[in-house]
């Protein structure tokens, strides 16, 4: 079982019945033994932008993407510009969870920041105590890891199966494999 890491990713395996996870893309930004684990799942998105859920309005619009099933009223964000926010927490070369949310604002307004160097989740993918670890026992996910280009500029329509074929091997087969076999 591969080592997980803040900055490692977890893919869910093709067949993961929780419907939370299907084809999930997960970024671990904390995980400690005996501690529990947080994580952002990359590729689910919402139907709302950053706006929908502030009370004054950001320009230009920043999608937000659900972070997880748990606390859908907090908001959470990685981005590659620690140079100009200040604060947050390296994840891994390229990517930083957090920061200085006003600067954020601001920074965006300005178009100094694009939209395509944030990513904003509601809510967050959370495991208590061994249960990630008891998870990955189980074949539910596979630990990788990944590039900020790649975190930041996959549609999330592609995300799960461009991180597979990535891998190669047989997880290339594996990107391949029909939501409903039963449908071929």
């Amino acid at each position: 079982m591969k080592n997980i890491t803040k900055g490692s990713i977890l893919i869910s395996e093709p067949f993961l019945k929780d419907p939370n996870f299907n084809r999930s893309v997960v970024l671990i930004c904390e995980h400690e033994t005996n501690q529990g684990s947080f994580g952002l799942i990359l590729n689910q998105t919402s139907n709302l932008n950053l706006d929908d859920v502030l009370e004054e309005n950001i320009y230009p619009d920043v999608p937000l993407y659900v972070g997880g099933p748990v606390q859908h009223n907090t908001l959470h964000y990685v981005h590659r510009r620690p140079d100009i926010i200040d604060g947050g927490i390296t994840l891994m070369e390229g990517v930083t969870w957090g920061g200085n949310f006003q600067q954020v604002k601001s920074l965006l307004n300005n178009g100094v920041l694009s939209p395509k160097d944030i990513r904003c989740f509601i809510g967050y993918s959370g495991w208590e105590d061994d249960q990630l670890d008891n998870e990955l026992k189980k074949d539910s996910w596979i630990v990788s890891s990944t590039t900020s280009d790649v975190i930041f500029d996959t549609p999330p329509e592609n995300f799960w199966r461009t991180i597979l074929k990535e891998m190669g091997g047989s997880f290339k087969v594996l990107a391949n494999y029909p939501s409903d076999p039963s449908l071929n």
